[in-house]
Formats: structure tokens, C-alpha cells, sequence
């Protein structure tokens, strides 16, 4: 079904989001969200361990991560960047080739949007997924995308505590 066919509701049914405060300004929960290597001190679940990233943080872009699992699985992340607003929003889309239901994080043929907002000296973080059909959100959400996200964002709050 073409996106522009589809009602509000339908639209809806199709999307995750997660919000999260920060006790930390704009400029340093962006830095630690673009930069590689804090992305690897954080990006994941509980457990899991990133083994590379590379991010070619413009429109057209791609990002790239390795995180391995506890069991020793490695799951890939690969997404391309549709915008980029500096400190204030980045938008990716997962790559079309059929992997595990997260794409570790970017999710096959979805879109992602991360906004922060700065509120003082925090930060409002929203990750927003859109899937293309509910099914993969289903399959994303059977796989654990949303627990394994608000893991990452703890982890985020850690790693932003421990590096002002």
C-alpha cells in the first residue's frame, strides 16, 4: 500500500516511539549520538559490544555498525541518512536488504527520526520509527526493538553522565 493511500490510523499502527530526558545540554547528547566513537561506548542492549562504526554524517550518507551479542552473534546496522539538522535532528533509513527484524537498530526498509530538544540544560530526546508495513513491526517488536532501544538510551545516560 503507497504511504500516500494509507490513513491516519493505519500510519500509526506502523510506528514506535521513545522518549527520553537527559540530564545533559543539546550539544553533548548530539556529539555523543554523530560521533563513532562514543556511538560505540553505547549504542545497544545491555550486554552487547560494538565492534565497529563508521558514519558519513550527511544527507546521502551511510552508517555502519557491527555489535556483537552476548552469544557471540553479530548483527549489522546499516542505514543511510535522508537529514540532517544539526543539534537538532538526523533522520536515517534502514537499508532494503533483509536482515534481523532491528537492523540493530535501524530496522530494514523503515525510517528513523531522532530529535533533540533542548529544555534547559536537558535534553528530550524522541526516536521515532516508521516501519513500512505493520508486519515488520510486528517482527521488530516480536525481536525485542523497542526494550533494546530503551536499553540503548540507558546506556546513552551512562556513558553521557561519565563523559560531561
Amino acid at each position: 500500500m503507497d504511504a500516500r493511500t494509507q490513513s491516519a490510523s493505519d500510519i500509526s499502527a506502523c510506528e514506535i516511539r521513545i522518549e527520553r530526558i537527559f540530564n545533559a545540554p543539546r550539544a553533548l547528547v548530539w556529539q555523543a549520538w554523530t560521533d563513532p566513537a562514543h556511538i560505540m561506548r553505547w549504542w545497544g542492549p545491555q550486554g552487547f559490544e560494538n565492534q565497529r562504526c563508521e558514519s558519513d554524517l550527511r544527507v546521502g550518507g551511510r552508517f555502519r555498525l557491527e555489535m556483537r551479542a552476548p552469544d557471540g552473534n553479530v548483527y549489522r546496522c546499516i542505514g543511510t541518512f535522508r537529514e540532517i539538522v544539526e543539534h537538532e535532528r538526523i533522520v536515517y533509513e534502514g537499508e532494503a536488504a533483509e536482515g534481523h527484524p532491528c537492523g540493530a537498530g535501524i530496522p530494514p526498509h523503515s525510517r528513523v527520526t531522532i530529535t533533540f530538544t533542548a529544555q534547559g540544560q536537558h535534553t528530550l530526546l524522541t526516536h521515532h520509527t516508521r516501519f513500512l508495513d505493520a508486519e515488520r513491526l510486528v517482527a521488530a517488536s516480536q525481536a525485542g526493538y523497542q526494550p533494546g532501544w530503551e536499553d540503548s538510551l540507558t546506556r546513552l545516560a551512562q556513558f553521557l553522565q561519565s563523559n560531561p
